[in-house]
């Protein structure tokens, strides 16, 4: 057989009819530009706005049928205010002096006046040591950040002298967690960007095509955030640093990956000596399919976040489904409008290549170029390619045993410096840890007893209280006398006994826990308690920042596994219905399941002997899977479209081929920019996002260097015509003789 290689059949590219006219032809673009032009400049505006509709709160996210959910709505109605406490830790050289004390008691008087302090401000309580104090500073969460840095201010200006402090307590991590998302509008956009810009420059070596392209991603993440954000202001979806980190990056990702199939089938055309509107329209109806079907695919992985009982989760569904849908949109429009506008300059200064027509029917014919080479040695050893790949996959896989996603401790949630760590560790030295943290227990008024004996007999609670609005401090202290409860005012000797405040018949316990708020051991006794008061007080509900971290990660373990199961159904059944056959996308489907098991086994090794994390959130497997195999499926719909479009024509092993050198420029590319993307989301010192971002970021090289590029063509090359199964193309055979 000839080695010369052979030119694809097509249909000639000119036009054969008088087609539009040229004023159409410069119009329906300028149209199309002008519009896009109009969202960005509407939306752009919007991302300064963004911390108007977004919290922080961890309650906020939990389902209304978690113990925690109710309790913290039910707070106010005893305490007199939703606001959110603050720990401020005091200490001295050695003790502190009466001097020192009278000073911090000026100090929380002026605190109480503060812009953002919600209350009045406890006076200093000493520790036992003598050498730390603590206040109890209210903040209004409606002003939390302003708050804490107000607190922060007033305590560098006034704070005694030889004296430090820190701010610590729930208001202290909020305050903490929000500044580390605030460089999430600037610095991650610039980052992913940038990285995305010199990765275009690299690879197509245009000036221009970048400037395009990355046009084309940041229109549509306008026009998103524009919807999202008025969306949220509506109170419909629930928006917080995390989802909007990952927003961003979704859209830049897939408009950038969408656009990049849109431009290798609008160079296609052009190579072939199509005029601009005609390139346009063949690259449109060449890029139309996978486009909508590879954004279908991923739109309908992220709705199944919809049944999720976590409020963050539901909101990532449709808040990113939104995203995507305005970056298939832009990749389709505003996009071909801007080539339609420039042509083959877009590719200045080199010229476009067809790489099809760089292929030859032979196997065994010399090749030219990385993607024909690869083709040859699929075709050559396919067998021991897919093994060898399976095999390497499996055994890195194994890693995924040693994943600790069963949540982690508040105070390692910020990466880097934390003040409010730091002031839990001095609390700790010196106070019960969980001080500024409690656990509290809803009871009914007939079960209080029983309530009061099981938290007294209970292992880390050091201290009991119930809420009185006939103390100063909104605390009376509980004691046990002849198995009936006793409460005390925490005043001076002689002052009269408060009353505990009932609500709706019921009362507020407060317990104070021995062990930090977020540590394993708080977590025990809040699990213990509640078992126990099933027994003593069972309509007693529990709540507290212990609680509502123990049903956030209940919550998401439930999560994961009901939604992983049915994201990968759903998306089988669409790979059924766009390849038209049953084996194929069995094939694809447990390909990016082989994948993101060695992304995840490789992560869980990294994690744990590189980064040295101390576990990870148990919604991080969830949200991986969700990115690795819809936007695995990505990569797999670009690749299988396209084979089967060139197995109509030349049998499915030359379609193999063929497809393989037309689609792994693309694919390599579009996966170094969604790798590059992903990467930039660990900017943000927040341990879920860095984890997220490696989890992804490697995930997607693996996928395309390995799992595209190797595996699955080298697998289904080996089963031939049937993985088109049970379609007409599986029935009709080769088209073409072949040889392997």
């Amino acid at each position: 057989m000839s080695s010369r290689p052979s030119t694809p059949t097509r249909r000639s590219l000119r036009p054969t009819g008088a087609g539009p006219s040229r004023w159409l032809r410069i119009g329906i673009p300028v149209l199309l530009m002008l519009v896009w032009l109009a969202g960005g400049a509407v939306g752009g505006p919007y991302f300064g706005k963004v911390s108007e509709v977004s919290t922080n709160d961890n309650s906020a996210y939990l389902p209304d049928s978690a113990a925690s959910t109710a309790v913290q709505k039910r707070l106010a109605d005893f305490t007199g205010s939703d606001s959110i406490p603050a720990v401020v830790v005091v200490t001295g050289d050695g003790a502190l002096t009466d001097d020192q004390l009278t000073g911090l008691r000026s100090l929380a008087d002026r605190l109480g006046d503060l812009d953002g302090v919600n209350g009045e401000v406890s006076p200093p309580i000493a520790s036992d040591d003598g050498q730390a104090a603590q206040l109890f500073v209210p903040i209004d969460p409606d002003a939390l950040t302003d708050g804490v840095a107000a607190v922060r201010t007033a305590l560098d200006d006034d704070l005694p002298a030889g004296t430090t402090a820190w701010i610590t307590g729930p208001a202290g991590f909020t305050a903490d967690l929000v500044h580390g998302f605030l460089g999430i509008d600037g610095l991650l956009l610039g980052v992913a960007l940038i990285a995305v810009f010199l990765i275009l420059v690299v690879v197509y070596r245009s000036p221009l095509l970048p400037v395009l392209v990355l046009a084309t991603a940041s229109f549509a993440l306008c026009v998103a955030l524009l919807v999202v954000w008025w969306l949220a202001k509506a109170g419909v979806v629930v928006l917080n640093g995390q989802v909007q980190g990952i927003l961003f990056i979704l859209v830049i990702g897939a408009a950038t990956d969408y656009a990049l199939l849109y431009v290798a089938r609008f160079r296609e055309a052009v190579a072939d000596g199509a005029r601009r509107w005609d390139a346009t329209l063949q690259a449109w109806r060449g890029a139309f399919e996978p486009i909508l079907a590879s954004g279908g695919t991923v739109i309908a992985g992220l709705l199944c976040l919809l049944l999720s009982d976590l409020a963050t989760n539901r909101a990532l569904g449709p808040i990113a489904s939104i995203g995507i849908a305005f970056a298939m949109l832009a990749a389709l429009t505003f996009l071909p409008a801007l080539l339609a506008l420039f042509g083959r300059v877009a590719f200045w200064p080199f010229v476009p290549r067809h790489p099809v027509a760089m292929i030859s029917d032979d196997v065994d014919a010399p090749v030219t170029g990385f993607w024909p080479r690869q083709a040859r040695l699929v075709a050559r050893r396919a067998r021991p390619v897919w093994i060898v790949c399976l095999v390497v996959l499996l055994a890195a896989g194994t890693g995924i045993l040693q994943l600790k996603a069963d949540g982690v401790p508040s105070s390692d949630l910020v990466l880097g410096h934390s003040e409010a760590r730091d002031g839990q560790h001095v609390l700790g030295e010196h106070f019960d840890a969980g001080s500024g943290s409690p656990v509290y227990v809803l009871v009914p008024q007939d079960e209080l007893t029983g309530a009061v004996k099981t938290m007294d007999a209970a292992t880390g609670i050091q201290a009991l209280a119930v809420a009185s609005a006939d103390s100063v401090t909104g605390q009376a202290t509980v004691k046990l006398s002849d198995g009936e409860p006793v409460f005390s005012a925490p005043g001076p000797p002689g002052t009269p006994a408060p009353t505990p405040t009932v609500s709706d018949g019921e009362v507020l316990l407060i317990g104070t826990l021995a062990d930090p708020a977020d540590s394993a051991g708080a977590e025990q006794v809040v699990r213990g308690l509640r078992t126990d008061l099933a027994d003593s007080a069972p309509d007693a509900r529990v709540g507290g920042v212990t609680a509502t971290d123990i049903d956030t990660n209940d919550t998401s373990i439930r999560d994961r596994t009901l939604i992983i199961p049915i994201v990968l159904a759903v998306i089988l059944v669409i790979l059924m219905l766009l390849l038209r056959a049953v084996v194929a996308p069995l094939l694809l489907i447990g390909s990016v399941i082989v994948s993101f098991a060695a992304a995840m086994g490789v992560s869980a090794l990294v994690f744990d002997h590189v980064f040295h994390f101390p576990g990870a959130d148990p919604a991080v497997p969830l949200y991986g899977f969700v990115f690795l195999v819809a936007l695995g499926v990505d990569y797999n719909i670009f690749l299988m479209t396209r084979v089967r479009e060139e197995s109509l024509a030349h049998g499915t092993r030359p379609g193999i081929r063929r497809g393989l050198v037309a689609t792994g420029g693309v694919i390599t590319s579009a996966g170094l920019v969604l790798a590059a993307t992903f990467a930039a989301l660990g900017v943000i010192p927040i341990l879920f996002l860095a984890q997220i971002a490696f989890i992804v970021a490697f995930g997607v090289l693996l996928d395309t260097f390995v799992v595209r590029s190797l595996l699955v063509p080298a697998v289904s090359y080996d089963i031939g015509r049937a993985i088109w199964w049970p379609s007409k193309l599986w029935r009709r055979g080769e088209a073409a003789p072949s040889r392997r």
